[in-house]
């Protein structure tokens, strides 16, 4: 149950374990809906016997709502079959009509019961539950990772995988699969991560994998460097919390270890020819969610510090409105698991344009970071919130690095230049601390708040990505109406949205370099206090004009310009967790979402 307690972050409609025991002719299970406590709660109730093999699964509904009956495991070939999935089974249609002929009964809405009877006929037909698994394989279309036990079979789990994730911990005397290292972290650090289209059986003292047709594949481990302690909420109340105050850590190590011997930075892994770098003449950063306002944010440092123009792209839209991408294409590929669908499926798209792609992802051995021409790892550790927080600030952080190598690498920048730019991003972590340690102002406008329904935020520059992610956690965590509009765009429609006590949250640039957006902002919140309007202003500390056009003002440690989202952010990041708490919601499991969307 701890696995899965580490794994509820992924889905939490339903869970259920399935359990092979004595009983060589069925499989013993119990599913709740629900989140996995209820599950517990039952299992306290009425136990299961003890077991040889087990599979467990925490649900994101896909197909049929979220029901005892459609909570997985699902039974097949009379109970002795278990199986558990990830992913959409696009085909799931015509193989339940062919079941159907064939005398087989569905108890579900799920695609993934389809799967099971699949399997079940194959298994009964006198295949292995390995050779049946390959079987079906080869015949299901769509995402999906599928586990399953055979009750006939008391020490294997067999494990299928095609664009969802699966990783194989390694034990002694054990092994586990799971959808993220966290499920088997407590027992082991060393991991390998599954291909495209590969089978795994594994047994207590074996691995084996091949492809779906059966043919051996070698997969080298890796060492997850970091430990269980580091999915643990360390003290504080909900795992949000504990993220958002690991951000200095996330950013420091995000920077570590990044230059070589002869003083330049380097990629983490892969080798993308320094020609191929030097010739590009575009950028396109492609990203879902909080990740693409984390290449809006990087867009404005690399054009600035490479002079190369920057598109950033929702990675959903992305290959379905036939982008312009060649050979002199760079694409960046943002995701904190590595495994988000939509992200995948353009950077496939973008390899086949013949386009060089760096991704920018938390997640060891991970499929973006396999897939990709070179990766940038964040090292941000295990986020287990839903609502990403550390990830974001390493994701920016990772963004600045990259435009920091090309800036190096192209001759955009002096060598005095670059050591002054990774000078100014070391300074970064130790004022996010000053950030959280001043924070109590913005969690006490929070609860007082608790009974809005709705806020804006307003930004420029790399202001306007951090307004917006500003107001994407509120909705995420407190279901209210929340919008960051561009500051500029105020008096071109939204202004309209104000009226008397209405909260705007705007981040109000530095009042040095960029003295006229300093003004032009202050100008907007002046034009939206006369509408009655309660700011609350997000400055730079000793920026005192601000104070003055403010029910509230927040300050941050001064920072460049380009650095300073990582710091203006954390105060937006601190309002929604506190506000979303006042009103007693589930901080770390928002209603309907799940934080790696495998699915497209």
């Amino acid at each position: 149950m701890g696995g899965l307690a580490r794994l509820e972050y992924r889905g939490y409609d339903s869970a259920g374990i399935a359990l092979v025991t004595d009983d060589r002719s069925r499989v013993a299970t119990a599913k709740k809906a629900g989140k996995l406590a209820r599950l517990a709660e039952a299992l306290e109730e009425t136990p299961l016997p003890a077991g040889t093999a087990a599979i467990g699964h925490t649900r994101w509904a896909t197909h049929g709502p979220p029901t005892d009956a459609n909570a997985h495991p699902h039974l097949a070939a009379g109970g002795r079959i278990a199986v558990i999935h990830n992913g959409i089974i696009e085909n799931h249609g015509p193989l339940r009509d062919e079941l159907a002929a064939q005398g087989i009964d569905f108890l579900s809405d799920t695609d993934t019961e389809v799967a099971g009877h699949l399997l079940g006929s194959l298994v009964e037909s006198g295949l292995s539950l390995a050779d049946a698994m390959r079987s079906a394989a080869r015949r299901l279309e769509g995402a999906f990772t599928l586990l399953a036990v055979d009750a006939s079979d008391p020490h294997t789990v067999v494990g299928a995988r095609r664009n969802s994730p699966l990783v194989v911990g390694l034990g002694e005397g054990e092994n586990f699969l799971g959808s993220d290292v966290v499920a088997f972290i407590e027992h082991t650090r060393s991991a390998l991560e599954l291909g495209q289209d590969e089978v795994v059986e594994i047994t207590p003292d074996s691995v084996t994998v091949t492809d779906t047709h059966g043919n051996p594949v070698s997969r080298e481990p890796y060492h997850v460097d970091w430990d269980a302690a580091a999915a643990e909420k360390g003290g504080f109340a909900t795992f949000m919390d504990k993220e958002i105050h690991d951000q200095p850590a996330a950013v420091a190590d995000t920077l570590r270890g990044r230059v070589d011997d002869q003083g330049r930075l380097k990629l983490d892994e892969g080798i993308v020819d320094e020609y191929v770098l030097k010739s590009i003449d575009k950028i396109i950063v492609i990203a879902c969610g909080t990740a693409a306002y984390a290449g809006q944010v990087a867009r404005y440092a690399i054009e600035h510090w490479t002079r190369v123009p920057v598109e950033v792209e929702l990675a959903h839209e992305f290959r379905y409105r036939d982008p312009i991408v060649s050979v002199k294409t760079l694409v960046v590929a943002v995701s904190q698991s590595g495994e988000t669908m939509d992200t995948i499926m353009a950077v496939r798209h973008a390899q086949q344009q013949g386009a060089t792609v760096i991704g920018i992802v938390n997640a060891q051995g991970s499929t973006i970071a396999r897939e990709a021409d070179a990766v940038l790892y964040t090292r941000a550790g295990p986020e287990i919130a839903v609502a990403s927080t550390k990830a974001f600030l390493a994701q920016i952080t990772a963004g600045y690095l990259l435009g920091i190598y090309l800036a190096d690498l192209r001759g955009n920048k002096f060598p005095d230049e670059i050591d002054a730019l990774l000078r100014e991003l070391d300074e970064i972590p130790a004022k996010i601390q000053r950030v959280l340690d001043t924070a109590a102002p913005i969690r006490e406008v929070a609860r007082s708040m608790a009974d809005e329904r709705t806020v804006l935020f307003l930004g420029r520059h790399v202001g306007f990505p951090v307004a917006m992610e500003g107001a994407l956690k509120l909705k995420e965590l407190a279901y209210i109406h929340a919008e960051g509009f561009a500051a500029g765009e105020l008096k071109h429609g939204p202004i309209a949205l104000v009226e008397q006590d209405q909260p705007v949250f705007v981040v109000v640039p530095s009042p040095r370099g960029r003295e006229s957006l300093h003004s032009k902002v202050l100008s907007n919140v002046q034009e939206v206090r006369a509408r009655g309007a309660r700011t609350l202003v997000i400055a730079e500390e000793g920026d005192t004009v601000a104070a003055d056009h403010a029910a509230h003002v927040f300050y941050v440690p001064s920072a460049p310009v380009l650095m300073t989202p990582l710091l203006s952010v954390i105060p937006l990041q601190i309002f929604a967790l506190e506000l979303a708490s006042a009103k007693g919601y589930d901080v770390d499991q928002p209603r309907n979402l799940a934080k790696s969307v495998t699915v497209e």
